[in-house]
Formats: structure tokens, sequence, C-alpha cells
């Protein structure tokens, strides 16, 4: 599941609202929704993400958030390390290799200080 897609079903299930409700008043299929939510789709296009915050009738900060979810969702990354050290390009190679191994914790632990990294100072 990717955090768009968490958030996605977390705003379905605070409004009460089934999938297949959701895809019908969206125009999509039932099982593109399904899909989108669990990650089995890429990230949503911007009309689709349009779409989705009329449905719920998002706007503002929250519209802002959502769409930062949806450029952070990308279930199928590609790390470009080309004219990076040997360093990166190892770290980019290992992270891909074993992320599905890494327990929840280190996870956590690295998403965490890569988010301090990216902050402004």
């Amino acid at each position: 599941m990717t955090p768009f897609g968490r958030r996605l079903r977390e705003m379905r299930a605070a409004r009460g609202v089934t999938l297949s409700q959701m895809a019908q008043a969206i125009g999509v299929s039932a099982a593109y929704l399904s899909a989108l939510e669990h990650g089995k789709r890429g990230q949503p296009t911007w009309l689709m993400l349009q779409r989705i915050m009329a449905y719920f009738n998002v706007i503002w900060d929250e519209a802002e958030a959502l769409r930062a979810l949806a450029d952070m969702s990308d279930p199928r990354v590609v790390v470009d390390t080309s004219g990076l050290s040997p360093e990166a390009t190892e770290l980019a190679n290992l992270l891909a290799r074993e992320i599905a191994t890494l327990p929840p914790e280190a996870v956590a632990e690295l998403l965490g200080r890569l988010k301090i990294l990216g902050r402004p100072g």
C-alpha cells in the first residue's frame, strides 16, 4: 500500500463510503480504485487526483497534503545514481534489494532520518 492509498482508504472509511460507491461516483472501476489503494497501480494522474479531491470536497491545505502524498506514492521507483558517488550507488542498490526484508522499525527509522535531511534548514 502506498501513502496515498492508505490516506484514500482512511478518507473513504471516515465517510462510510464503499469502494464501489466511490468508483461509480468518480467514473472508474472498483478494481482500479482498489489497485490504486493497494499500490498495484502507479500514482494517480492529476485529473484523477482532481476527481478524488472533488468527491471528498478537499480544499486548501488538505488538498496540498493529498497531492504531496500522491507525489510520494509511486510503487515502482527508479533511482538514477549516475554522476553520484560509488557509495550512493551502493546504497540505492542495497535498499532496492533489501527493502522487502527490513522490519517496520528500521523502515520508520530510515524514513525519519531522510525526512530530517530533506527539510529546509
